[in-house]
């Protein structure tokens, strides 16, 4: 066991969302902007001293015989309250709030935002130690058809959830999070189809209307298809070519606009990648979270290079408007979402993409299963081997901490390596791991800054990024799941520290 579990810089980013009374919101907020909240701003009023005739004998113009020029006898000059200033607040400053500042926002932090903070952002939910209330593992069961969601802090897996129709063929693998970590979607590879969860059943649709959420409480109780009131959708996806190859697969959120009345994000979009019907062509679609409709679709033309019967491969978001997704081999692109253009850069031979992310400083790294970690620099457009990753790598994630993880096969074990300078800082083997490691699959950063190593046999390892201590917890299946299983990928680049 832990021996403690520390606040580490990850957290300190993350808005509040759930641990303040405003930042409360029992659905995904929608493109109009329905979800926010009024916000009250105090306002002061001047109240100017009227110059006129008077009896004091002291000369100013009032009746207090003090010699300021207001009628209250302070001596100040203002209307009474003995700061110095013309408003009559006590503060003495000129805006006529009460707070001491000259900004005239009532907050006293002299930012002009309003929200006391000091910042200038307006946002009340920044700072401090607010952060997620709440931390989810989502791990893809992908012979069984459904997702668990594993508490990070806890330990415990506390839902699983189908994400098609009963025995069907679904084979689920990549999954996304959203910043505030209230929703993850699954991709089925072999049904075409897209599936959103929610965690917490604040944010669970009674569909029966009996003034309760049904939804699964653990491993064992996994309910039938449209019984789980927690699984919000399934969107089937247009154009998919045949099989399970042509599947989705990579994905991410993007997430939004943050509003700092309600702190949270609202317009947030999903971004998935699948093949098309025809050859050489994939594609990467725009899903609202709300109802997963397909919003928009950009075609990927000359889809040549590598294993062309494969989609993008894995996904992930920038922090800066872009996403970046890969084919298994050959070519990485990044897509302005603004816009919808985008880049594409040829790989070195030797490079390879199974796994993929983006980190704090907006560069993409890659795991080749039979061949390096590569990372490609953004702005020398510039790929990098990493000396000493010779193995089949899978998943990749990037914390806070400056560190890149990377899950192994032959040999069993994990990479980590300092992305500064692109070096190899350990090499975890199987003996690290109790000899429990076999096919390591996906790696996640949870929001406390723990590295998560899903295995596809039955279990996944928790491990502190600098003691190195590890946790076990068994998750019944067969899981072929990598991308960022938490969240915190996604909050690595949009919150960096």
């Amino acid at each position: 066991m832990f021996l403690e579990l520390r606040n580490r810089s990850l957290l300190l980013g993350l808005p509040c969302l759930l641990l303040l009374p405003a930042c409360g919101d029992d659905g995904i907020a929608d493109g109009d902007g329905s979800a926010s909240m009024s916000s009250t701003t105090e306002t002061g009023t001047t109240n100017d001293s009227a110059e006129g005739m008077s009896n004091s004998g002291d000369g100013d113009g009032d009746s207090t015989g003090d010699g300021d020029g207001d009628p209250t006898g302070d001596g100040d000059g203002d209307p009474g309250d003995g700061d110095g200033d013309s408003t009559g607040d006590g503060d003495g400053d000129s805006t006529g709030d009460g707070d001491g500042d000259s900004t005239g926002d009532g907050d006293g932090d002299g930012d002009g935002d309003g929200d006391g903070d000091g910042d200038g952002d307006g946002d009340p939910c920044m700072g401090g130690n607010m952060g997620f209330d709440f931390s989810y593992l989502w791990v893809a069961n992908t012979t069984q058809g459904s997702v668990s969601k594993v508490n990070t802090e806890t330990l415990i897996e506390e839902g699983r959830y189908r994400t098609g129709p009963n025995n069907g063929s679904h084979s689920p693998s990549r999954t996304t999070v959203s910043l505030d970590g209230r929703f993850a979607m699954v991709g089925n590879r072999n049904s075409q189809s897209v599936t959103l969860v929610a965690a917490n059943e604040m944010d669970c649709i009674d569909k029966n209307n009996d003034n309760m959420i049904t939804t699964s409480t653990g491993p064992n109780d996994l309910k039938d298809w449209d019984q789980d009131e927690c699984v919000l959708w399934r969107t089937t996806l247009p154009d998919v070519g045949p099989g399970e190859p042509s599947g989705p697969r990579g994905m991410t959120f993007v997430p939004g606009d943050f509003n700092e009345n309600t702190c949270m994000y609202e317009n947030s979009k999903i971004w998935v990648g699948w093949h098309g019907q025809a050859a050489n062509q994939v594609h990467m679609g725009r899903l609202n979270p709300v109802d997963g409709t397909v919003e928009e679709v950009v075609d990927i033309n000359q889809w040549n290079m590598g294993w062309t019967n494969y989609p993008p491969y894995g996904a992930a978001y920038d922090g800066i408007g872009n996403v970046w997704f890969t084919a298994l081999r050959g070519e990485v692109f990044r897509l302005n979402t603004n816009d919808l253009t985008f880049d594409r850069w040829a790989m070195p031979q030797s490079a390879q993409a199974y796994g993929m992310t983006v980190d704090a400083e907006g560069n993409a790294w890659f795991g080749g299963c039979s061949g390096p970690v590569t990372k490609f620099d953004a702005q020398a457009e510039t790929f990098t081997a990493i000396p000493g990753t010779q193995a089949c790598h899978r998943g990749v994630a990037a914390d806070n901490l400056g560190n890149v993880w990377v899950a192994m096969n032959g040999p069993c074990g994990l990479a980590q390596i300092d992305r500064d300078t692109n070096t190899v800082i350990k090499i975890h083997t199987a003996a690290d791991f109790n000899n429990q490691c076999s096919t390591p699959v996906g790696v996640s950063i949870d929001v406390e800054g723990y590295v998560w190593m899903v295995d596809q046999q039955g279990w996944a390892w928790k491990m502190d990024p600098e003691t190195y201590d590890k946790e076990i917890v068994m998750i019944q299946g067969n899981h072929y799941t990598y991308s960022d299983m938490t969240g915190g990928g996604l909050n690595a680049v949009v919150n960096p520290q």
